[in-house]
């Protein structure tokens, strides 16, 4: 299955003290560890492929977007829009959030991926 999140953008400015973040949270229902790829595409760049996210069994991870990199040590940029699909072999559940400290009133989005076959 194929995951789908169109609208990914972690800004570059932060006002005040708090870090503005992503987060895409992964929850694994199943009995069993499972193994997701994760690929970034840009409107105007290569695409960016190799980001590998691990779910234990039965449990949520949180993936901070900052803290990935993908195979060969990249990150995913800052100040640049970006869609992110993710792919796993079992079915799984996928949310993503921003949290927005580009002015003083803190902002937050989040929604559920797509999932595509």
């Amino acid at each position: 299955m194929k995951y789908c999140i169109p609208d990914c953008f972690w800004p570059v400015v932060d006002k005040g003290s708090y870090m503005g973040h992503e987060a895409i949270s992964i929850l694994n229902m199943s009995d069993h560890d499972i193994a997701a790829q994760m690929t970034i595409y840009f409107e105007d760049r290569e695409k960016l492929e190799g980001f590998r996210l691990s779910v234990p069994a039965e449990r949520t991870i949180h993936f901070h977007t900052c803290d990935l990199k993908n195979g060969h040590n990249i990150p995913i940029p800052r100040g640049v829009g970006y869609a992110a699909v993710i792919e796993c072999d079992e079915p799984i559940v996928v949310q993503y959030t921003r949290v927005d400290t580009t002015q003083s009133e803190l902002g937050l989005a989040t929604t559920m991926a797509v999932a595509v076959d």
